[in-house]
């Protein structure tokens, strides 16, 4: 399977605007800036995406891997904190952080750390962050 995302921008870097969006139209056409980006005008942040994916994709993987070992998620909250910054190249993700609550019947404290840090280091966007980025990159004149 092969998910999509796009964007599209007009303008410079400060002054000018852009749109993000998914191919299934759960974000379509969200408009942001560089203000939006980085000084917190309203828009849309792509790293804010980032986040909700990899918190979302985090659930997933800690009910996958409770029900691997014989137990049941009743209900996990997750949030994860995408920290910006910037590097010798400009802004850059500087640190990732997440956060998260479970309730899991029958689980001990012990072995919910053996399953949060399994999904930590198993769900499918941490480990997305450390692949080969390959890329095809057309001029138009």
């Amino acid at each position: 399977m092969t998910v999509v995302g796009t964007s599209d921008w007009r303008g410079a870097f400060r002054g000018g605007e852009g749109t993000i969006s998914t191919t299934t139209d759960t974000l379509p056409n969200a408009p942001y800036t560089f203000a939006s980006r980085f000084e917190g005008a309203p828009g849309a942040i792509p790293e804010e995406l980032l986040a909700a994916g990899h918190a979302g994709c985090f659930n997933h993987a800690l009910a996958n891997i409770s029900g691997q070992n014989g137990l049941e998620v009743e209900s996990v909250h997750t949030s994860v904190e995408v920290t910006m910054g910037t590097d010798d190249h400009g802004p850059a993700i500087t640190g990732i952080h997440v956060t998260t609550h479970a309730t899991i019947p029958g689980a001990t404290q012990d072995k919910f750390q053996q399953i949060a840090e399994g999904a930590r280091a198993r769900c499918a966007f941490s480990k997305a962050l450390s692949v080969k980025i390959t890329m095809k990159a057309t001029l138009s004149n």
